[in-house]
């Protein structure tokens, strides 16, 4: 190992303490609740409930495996794409593939996947963990489950990040085959300055990112250091309530289990990130634009500009919710989604009616 390797990783455990503090101040809103009765809500939730459906694997344009999930008839009428965020994976819409499939039924089609370097997808070279990759991961997607019929996509953090950067990419496709778009705690530009990227733009992460591609065996290897860094923020940025110890678990696993190589290859990407080209692609279709007004990784005030942008977008905000909003307050991005897609059917429907697009 070079010297300058090991001064990057040993730089890397020093910030652990200013991260550290960072933390603590915010841990009374990430502690577990406590329940009057002792008992915790989630204690017999089966987590692992998108294990259990159809799976398929999707090739990426640079070859990297992509993980799917489906749920519902692929002849539904409809099928609604989710995106994950940073850190996560598709389980982290546990609540809503649970709560929408009750209410849908063989109505709609639900697909979900692993974004590259997350979960069970392949590892992708440090090159391509940028935005605009996963907005081609998107298209992949799209192009091998869901090929003909109409769309709503909907992106948490870093999957809102993949759908605009699939709409600058590949702008025919909204309006046509993508007839409605949620985005929840997301942005479209801008993370450099508000919010965690603050937390994260300081030359000791830059050297960790050196580390990480000058050696990435031996950083994997320490990967409790990299995590004394990364994951104190992104638990307490997690949830603005005291939640369940057992939801808490589920989180933190799914923090964990991403490769380190993952998270630090994919900062740079989110804090420089530039998608607003996208913003007059979806400006007029049926939008959804929702966030915890307790997040501290994408502010509140980063959804309302976003949600101006747009001329048929409902803005929710969700009060006290944390990062990770839709495990925190499932129920209510569950209803925001459901009208999402009514909305975005209606107007299918109307405008086939009056014969508008042919």
């Amino acid at each position: 190992m070079t010297p300058l390797g090991r001064r990057s990783v040993l730089g890397g455990t020093g910030v652990a303490t200013a991260v550290g503090a960072f933390a603590g101040v915010r841990a009374v809103r990430t502690k577990p609740e406590k329940s009057r009765r002792g008992r915790d809500r989630y204690a017999d939730e089966d987590f692992g409930l998108l294990d259990s459906d159809r799976g398929s694997l999707v090739v990426a344009d640079d070859g990297v495996t992509l993980a799917v999930r489906e749920v519902g008839p692929a002849t539904a009428p409809l099928t609604v794409v989710f995106v994950h965020g940073y850190c996560l994976r598709m389980d982290s819409w546990h609540f809503q593939r649970k709560q929408l499939h009750r209410r849908w039924g063989d109505g709609v089609r639900m697909v979900f996947y692993d974004q590259r370097g997350h979960g069970r997808s392949g590892t992708p070279s440090a090159e391509s963990c940028t935005i605009g990759q996963l907005g081609r991961d998107l298209h992949a997607v799209l192009r091998a489950v869901a090929p003909t019929g109409p769309v709503v996509l909907v992106g948490h953090s870093m999957g809102g990040m993949s759908i605009l950067a699939l709409a600058r990419q590949v702008p025919e496709l909204f309006g046509g085959r993508v007839i409605g778009v949620g985005l929840l705690a997301t942005a479209a530009a801008g993370l450099n300055k508000t919010g965690l990227s603050r937390n994260l733009d300081n030359p000791v992460i830059d050297a960790f990112r050196l580390a990480v591609r000058t050696a990435p065996g031996l950083v994997q290897f320490g990967r409790g250091a990299a995590r004394a860094i990364i994951a104190p923020i992104m638990r307490a940025a997690s949830f603005g309530t005291e939640v369940s110890p057992s939801l808490h678990r589920f989180s933190d696993r799914m923090l964990n289990e991403t490769s380190v190589t993952t998270i630090v290859n994919f900062l740079k990407s989110i804090e420089l990130h530039d998608e607003s080209a996208a913003i007059p692609v979806i400006a007029d279709l049926p939008a959804l634009v929702l966030c915890g007004d307790a997040d501290m990784v994408l502010p509140f005030s980063q959804s309302e500009t976003l949600a101006d942008a747009l001329t048929n977008c409902e803005l929710v905000r969700v009060v006290s919710g944390g990062h990770l909003v839709q495990l925190e307050f499932p129920i209510r991005c569950t209803d925001a989604i459901d009208r999402l897609v009514t909305r975005a059917a209606e107007a299918v429907d109307y405008e086939r009616e009056a014969g508008i697009g042919g």
